[in-house]
């Protein structure tokens, strides 16, 4: 009984504060949704299923694909729209007129390969400052030797933002000091999903690291701040201009007109109000979404496909030789032409897809059992769920290790697609008869950006392998840590790479 009067106070003190800490992330809550009753809850997780045979795959995202077409409307563990209107992505809306709206905006107005074309000059430009950034860390300064260890994420990351934001933004609708303000503000948010994870599935987490919460409670409100002067002073630069140029990814948001109600069947964007379907142009806050899912998708990808060749690189030499041998004969073929490039890419995309689970939710059981269970097959067990939702995760990660459909699926073997090999005819978006990589998804819903993202990474891994030599960061070999980790929605290298580089040329 003594020993309980001892310990009685400090129980009491722990219980004050965490009482104290629930009603100030009530509070903090409130102020961040001012004028409105809902507050930021976490996001509940569905019974999920996961998919790892490639035809159960292919038979429901392919041959099923009225069934499994719906991506989880709130992807992020936390509802940042709790509080405030409804805003959605392409990646999160339902299938339907709106989703064709938003897709064909940005695959016509801004991923189509006539509009690519203008990508070469802010590629170049971003590629020579990356060069330029690694071999000055490099050197490590007067003095010290020119193959020093340099760590290449923070690098690369910069660089290919750089070439989305003008993308998004415009050549010249953008300052440095805006992209910088930008990378910042989606970094942090782009890796705080394992602190949101962790606290959504726990109310006493929330508790006790409430300043965290209180911190991914506030995301939405710091995107804003950052993003729409962004938006506002580029409508302002189009009033002005005279329509010429480059259109960026926000010009073409600025002018689109969506769906007001789902009474619209076509779906097709359009700038003007004609026709007997009710259209709309977007708000401020739900462009803010879209320009925050094109930066972040544009850039985590690339980055991840990128660090993860370049630890492939490392580890075989052979492979690394081969390539640079392609890539300095001083033929005219441009980048897309060279086929071992190709190759290396898919091999690394193949074992490492930068987006590893792929999402469906399957909404309104059992009207939508039997076309699930007759995908399924003997694949997975369906459970019987009374009508709620049942997530389908589709493991891209296991599906391109498949031991049925590669030969020695572990290895990391770029021969395999080039020609007379067995993946000679695979693409990063699998067809309708077979499924043996999703790096990018499949059916009707794969990323749009895939071609982006495979044009950019050659350009870049072509870049860094023709202007230095990548070794281990030990001498005489190993090093090299493949071992990866889950981020928001990627897996990354868990030790970001660190490499010696040695300058190419003199």
């Amino acid at each position: 009984m003594e020993e309980m009067t001892q310990w009685l106070p400090v129980a009491v003190a722990v219980l004050v504060l965490l009482a104290a800490a629930a009603t100030h992330l009530r509070s903090s809550s409130s102020r961040h949704c001012a004028g409105n009753t809902r507050r930021t809850v976490p996001v509940p997780v569905p019974a999920t299923i996961e998919v790892r045979d490639p035809e159960a795959a292919r038979r429901m995202i392919v041959d099923h694909a009225d069934t499994f077409s719906d991506h989880p409307a709130v992807p992020f563990p936390v509802d940042l729209d709790a509080g405030h209107p409804k805003t959605t992505s392409i990646n999160s809306a339902p299938y339907g007129p709106l989703w064709r709206a938003l897709r064909c905006n940005l695959t016509a107005g801004v991923l189509h390969p006539s509009r690519l074309a203008h990508l070469a000059p802010l590629q170049r430009d971003a590629v020579e400052s990356l060069v330029a950034d690694l071999a000055a860390r490099g050197r490590g300064g007067a003095g010290r030797a020119r193959d020093e260890v340099v760590a290449v994420r923070d690098a690369l990351y910069t660089a290919v933002f750089k070439v989305v934001a003008r993308m998004c933004f415009g050549d010249d609708g953008i300052g440095e000091r805006d992209v910088r303000a930008m990378q910042r503000t989606l970094r942090e948010f782009f890796h705080s999903g394992v602190d949101a994870r962790r606290l959504a599935s726990s109310r006493l987490a929330r508790l006790l690291h409430w300043r965290q919460w209180r911190y991914l409670v506030g995301t939405r409100g710091r995107l804003a701040e950052v993003f729409v002067p962004a938006i506002a002073a580029r409508r302002r630069r189009l009033r002005r201009s005279d329509g010429g140029g480059v259109r960026s990814y926000v010009d073409t948001l600025l002018d689109l007109r969506v769906p007001d109600d789902d009474d619209d069947e076509d779906g097709e964007p359009s700038s003007g109000s004609g026709g007997s379907a009710r259209r709309r142009a977007l708000r401020d806050d739900e462009m803010v979404r879209l320009v925050w899912e094109f930066l972040g998708a544009g850039t985590e990808t690339v980055v991840a496909c990128v660090e993860w060749t370049l630890a492939r690189l490392v580890a075989h030499p052979e492979v690394q030789e081969k390539l640079h041998r392609e890539l300095s004969a001083g033929d005219q073929r441009s980048l897309q032409d060279l086929p071992y490039l190709r190759a290396v890419i898919l091999e690394s995309l193949r074992l490492h897809p930068p987006v590893p689970f792929i999402l469906r939710d399957v909404v309104g059981l059992p009207e939508g059992a039997a076309a699930a269970a007759a995908a399924v097959g003997k694949a997975v067990a369906l459970p019987p769920r009374n009508g709620a939702p049942v997530r389908f995760v589709f493991m891209a990660e296991d599906i391109g290790r498949d031991p049925k459909a590669w030969t020695d699926a572990e290895e990391f073997r770029p021969e395999r697609f080039v020609g007379g090999g067995e993946g000679e005819d695979v693409s990063p978006i699998p067809g309708r008869k077979q499924i043996r990589m999703m790096p990018f998804g499949a059916g009707r819903r794969h990323c749009p950006g895939a071609g982006l993202a495979v044009i950019q990474a050659k350009c870049f891994v072509a870049a860094l392998v023709r202007e230095f030599e990548w070794a281990p960061p030990a001498r005489g070999g190993g090093g090299v840590d493949h071992t990866p980790t889950n981020a928001l929605f990627l897996k990354v290298m868990a030790s970001p790479l660190r490499a010696r580089i040695v300058p190419r040329r003199s």
